[in-house]
């Protein structure tokens, strides 16, 4: 395994100790994770939205682009937390 330094924002170094301490696990391993998810290099799949498939909407009023809106809007906290890894 390769060494790398590299530099944080004090927030995002917070961020990162933080999850490393709730998990009880190095640093280094919540770092790597997080850069394996955000390079598309993890197993894990994304994360599951609890409320996909609850109903059927026979709606065609409904796109794709409408529940991204939805989304933006009612879940803008936790996609700027998956999009930059650190809280807004």
């Amino acid at each position: 395994m390769r060494r790398i330094t590299i530099s944080l924002p004090d927030d995002l170094a917070a961020a990162l100790e933080r999850q490393a301490s709730r998990r009880r696990v190095p640093v280094s391993q919540v770092a790597r994770e997080a850069i394996e998810a955000r390079l598309g290099l993890s197993d894990e799949g994304p994360r599951d939205i609890p409320f996909i498939g609850i109903a059927e909407s026979r709606d065609s009023e409904w796109s794709a682009a409408d529940l991204d809106e939805f989304l933006a809007k009612t879940w803008a906290d936790e996609i700027y937390r998956d999009a930059f890894n650190r809280d807004p």
